[in-house]
């Protein structure tokens, strides 16, 4: 990308201003450690320049928008012409206190809306269980049956939103409840639009609210990915959540690992279950965290060892 002569130039004149000047201004006012790390121990150099890209390939490496390795995004016009859907987390308490915030939120200029179940329906138990007491409503809304699901989503028309449903053991009996709406509403499945995010393996890696046994539950992920490619084409039908893997103590190059190996086990699955992955593939969306890390590239890691996007 840029001409050896220029590059070696600038390299010398860096030197020659962490000599002149950097050393100088130090000298006055120490700084508080002699190296920067995030806080997943990747060092932060104080400046970049030219030099630390290189040996970078500006097409294999960078690319145009909407083009691999979509390092500027999926449209080739980012968001200059439809901005990214703004939904607020949300879900308290019973389905009609739910709905009425969601029909807030909508009324705000919301487009989609995010759903949040409490910790009962996420693992599987009706609000009136043993299990479930204390913990009813609290970080999310309670949802035991069909009814509940046709009041949460009363006077919300299915076809003009998208919903992000954060569910993952129930996911398909949540999901195939949404549907059922969806069909009481008039409204045919190929006009929904919204995810699941039903990632199982994010779940015994970092969260712990699954269900059934790994096996069986790979086996209802990809009959989800099946059901959604025919049926449901403008869903996505899985959100592959790194998210939780760094809130649970990985770091970012880690979260990043992990998340791309679950994802991989699920593309696996489903090939092997005999699913195109041409098809179910555009349907695989993705959740990561980014703290302090979001412009730290593969330049700054060394030896080669790790690799992050």
């Amino acid at each position: 990308m840029f001409k050896e002569e220029a590059l070696d130039k600038i390299k010398l004149r860096k030197a020659e201003w962490e000599k002149e000047v950097v050393s100088k201004l130090i000298a006055k006012n120490p700084e508080m450690k002699e190296e920067f790390r995030t806080g997943s121990n990747i060092p932060v150099e104080r400046v970049y320049t030219p030099e630390d890209i290189r040996d970078m390939d500006y097409l294999e490496d960078l690319n145009f928008p909407g083009e691999y390795p979509f390092t500027r995004g999926i449209q080739a016009t980012m968001y200059r012409g439809r901005f990214w859907t703004m939904r607020q987390y949300a879900g308290f308490g019973t389905a009609e206190e739910s709905n009425k915030r969601y029909k807030y939120l909508l009324e705000q200029g919301q487009t989609g809306l995010s759903i949040a179940f409490d910790l009962p329906t996420q693992i599987g138990y009706d609000s009136d269980h043993p299990l479930a007491q204390g913990e009813v409503g609290k970080v999310g809304v309670a949802i035991d049956s069909l009814e509940d699901m046709e009041i949460l989503f009363d006077g919300i028309p299915l076809d003009k939103v998208s919903t992000s449903m954060t569910i993952n053991a129930p996911a398909a009996i949540i999901w195939a409840m949404y549907l059922a709406v969806a069909e009481k509403q008039g409204i045919s499945f190929d006009k929904l639009e919204g995810t699941i995010q039903n990632d199982i393996l994010k779940e015994y890696i970092a969260r712990g609210t699954y269900i059934f046994p790994p096996k069986p539950s790979m086996r209802l992920i990809t009959d989800t990915f099946e059901f959604g490619s025919k049926y449901v084409p403008k869903w996505n039908t899985i959100s592959i959540s790194g998210y939780h893997i760094r809130e649970a103590g990985a770091t970012a190059v880690q979260e990043v690992a992990f998340t791309l190996a679950d994802g991989i086990a699920y593309v696996e699955a489903a090939i092997k279950k005999g699913l195109d992955p041409n098809v179910f593939g555009q349907r695989l969306s993705f959740f990561f965290n980014a703290h302090n890390d979001f412009l730290v590239g593969d330049s700054q890691v060394q030896g080669g060892k790790e690799i992050m996007g």
